[in-house]
């Protein structure tokens, strides 16, 4: 599968719309805010920038991404007024893939722009958007421009299915499954690990020429917890039922099975060694903050999307929530492989299969979040000259 090419959020803003259906998402933004704005502060404390370039990293078309623009700018204002010094101006970048929906999230800015307008006699600085298309697995931005990198519930994305699994010579190495499983062989395992490594490795390098030394990096994705197998039933329930929804639709004729057999989604949840692993081996960057914190789906209607959404979205159930989220950030993947005309029937099974899996549990995301500073190149020659 060629991603860059496919794959995207669902765009505009109606019922099956990303930016109608990312409600989790904005629960993990908002679980990470303090972590957030204390790097962000602590940048423009240290160095006191008149221009601010923050890069937001996985925009995709629904309003998280400005959220938590608007915290961070909101923080360092707050900082500004505490030292009596002018704001600085922000220039925020906004990238995703050439097939993200942009027009929405710019469709959207005016509004922004008012909040933006009524703060302004508390000291508010100038504020500018850019769009970026392209894939953070390569150079986005020019050397040594970036102040501050934030990306959420992106990295987990892999570039691309390991090749080991897209080989067409053999018998499927990953038959009847569409993602880890505890049946799948170590070898698929093996062979997710060593794709996210590589990428993970590729995303820091290319940070590391874009971000100016002291700049700092806030980064959340899906993670498991220690010692925990990527295939366990926690961290991969999702992607069971929505493949044993597929084997049903094969088993009836449907859709081949064979089309099953030839899914893999790219995504990958490591653990926190395998995260230190990289970012140490990569040597780029200082680890400020690495842990792991738990989003919930039923805090989905406490947070801030949902509350904004009020009446629109009407009480539906938890798993048709769900079910909805994941089909936002899914269908454009799945539409490729196995056609448009088979998506209603798919995620009416998979509701189905999440109503019964919410009555016996109660789903939890796995995150980790993760800060770092860009060291500065003295600190590189000298961790060079020990190792």
């Amino acid at each position: 599968m060629e991603l860059q090419k496919f794959f995207c959020m669902n765009g505009g803003s109606g019922d099956l719309s990303y930016a109608s259906n990312c409600t989790i998402q904005s629960v993990i933004v908002s679980s990470t805010k303090a972590v957030r704005v204390n790097a962000v502060v602590e940048f423009y404390s240290t160095f006191f920038p008149e221009n601010m370039i923050i890069a937001e990293l996985g925009c995709s078309s629904g309003p998280n991404a400005l959220f938590s623009a608007f915290d961070m700018m909101e923080a360092v204002e707050q900082r500004c007024l505490q030292l009596r010094r002018s704001p600085p101006e922000f220039h925020l970048l906004l990238n995703d893939l050439p097939a993200n929906d942009f027009n929405t999230i710019f469709r959207s800015l005016p509004e922004f722009y008012q909040q933006r307008r009524r703060m302004e006699s508390s000291g508010c600085g100038q504020f500018f958007v850019s769009g970026v298309p392209g894939s953070f697995y390569g150079r986005l931005f020019p050397s040594r421009t970036l102040h501050f990198v934030h990306s959420s519930s992106s990295l987990h994305w892999l570039s691309q299915v390991p090749l080991e699994l897209q080989e067409k010579s053999n018998a499927p190495m990953n038959k009847g499954k569409i993602y880890l499983s505890k049946t799948s062989p170590t070898c698929v395992a093996e062979a997710y690990l060593m794709q996210f490594r590589k990428d993970f490795s590729l995303f820091l390098k290319c940070r590391a020429k874009e971000i100016v030394a002291g700049g700092h990096m806030v980064l959340t994705l899906m993670g498991r917890t220690r010692g925990s197998e990527p295939s366990w039933p926690e961290y991969s329930y999702m992607w069971e039922l929505l493949g044993e929804a597929l084997m049903d639709m094969a088993s009836q004729g449907i859709i081949e099975e064979e089309k099953v057999d030839s899914f893999n989604a790219p995504y990958f949840s490591p653990s926190l060694e395998e995260v230190k692993q990289e970012i140490e081996r990569e040597g780029s960057f200082s680890i400020r903050t690495l842990d792991l914190f738990e989003a919930s789906w039923d805090a989905v209607h406490g947070s801030r999307q949902t509350k904004q959404e009020g009446a629109a979205l009407g009480e539906i159930t938890h798993a048709k929530r769900m079910a909805k989220g994941v089909r936002a950030v899914l269908e454009s993947m799945l539409e490729s492989h196995f056609g448009e005309g088979i998506m209603e029937e798919l995620f009416s099974r998979y509701t189905s299969l999440l109503e019964g899996y919410y009555s016996r549990n109660e789903p939890q995301v796995t995150n980790i979040v993760i800060a770092l500073t860009r060291k500065f190149e003295e600190e590189n020659i000298l961790r060079a000259s020990v190792f």
